[in-house]
């Protein structure tokens, strides 16, 4: 009965592109049309930040000039149209199954090596009005499919901050400054530690960096980012 019963389901609910909405083989699935307009991102990049970069360049400029707090940044796309496209349907269109879709292409860039995961914080008034944290969200369901912990709520936004969007590089570092702490509970656990810390879009690196201080002044080693979009050089407004 429960096999006719997914069938009848997936019937009349068929699998559909997670950018564009046609009908596709199978759940978390792209168009072959959606897939092909991402620009996918892998293998090398630059030592510090993992932003693509020529073969002859080791570390970017913009690490050249202000190395970041984090360790490294992992991303399955750059940022772009249907990269934006997909990070908004999650946050402000609810539709929490691509948060799965996110995890799952998220997986193979998982670095090699013990680690925690540990979501961006959302302030508990952006939490109440949206419902969810997005980043939560993903982390979750890594952490199911990598078998890695997750600590939901070891970092926490002390304060309400302002939108980042349309701000400068310096502006975004200012408004985030000192708006992250760790929780008590939990520093003896993360003491040592690697920390993948989890964001939907990773832009000029001012959220990152400060989480990352945050957890480094707790005693954590080292902390990478992975996130499902990322800007690179060619395309920072900042």
């Amino acid at each position: 009965m429960r096999n006719v019963f997914a069938d009848v389901v997936s019937f009349a609910l068929p699998p559909r592109c997670a950018g564009c909405g046609e009908i596709v083989n199978a759940d978390l699935q792209f168009c072959a049309a959606c897939w092909q307009s991402l620009a996918l991102l892998s293998g090398r990049g630059c030592e510090r930040c993992g932003t693509p970069v020529p073969s002859s360049i080791a570390i970017c400029a913009p690490c050249m000039q202000a190395p970041p707090d984090h360790d490294g940044v992992y991303a399955v796309v750059a940022y772009g149209t249907l990269a934006r496209t997909i990070a908004l349907k999650l946050k402000h269109g609810r539709k929490v199954g691509l948060a799965k879709l996110m995890a799952h292409l998220l997986l193979p860039r998982l670095p090699d090596e013990a680690g925690v995961l540990i979501p961006v914080p959302a302030h508990r008034w952006r939490i109440l009005g949206r419902g969810f944290n997005q980043s939560a969200l993903i982390a979750q369901h890594l952490s199911h499919a990598s078998g890695l912990p997750v600590f939901l709520d070891a970092l926490q936004r002390t304060r309400s901050t302002a939108m980042l969007r349309g701000a400068s590089a310096r502006e975004r570092a200012r408004i985030v400054r000192g708006a992250f702490s760790v929780a008590r509970r939990l520093k003896s656990e993360l003491t040592g530690k690697t920390v993948f810390l989890i964001d939907d879009v990773y832009t000029s690196g001012a959220t990152a960096n400060a989480c990352a201080r945050a957890l480094k002044r707790s005693g954590v080693r080292k902390v990478v980012v992975l996130c499902w979009a990322r800007v690179v050089l060619d395309d920072a407004a900042d």
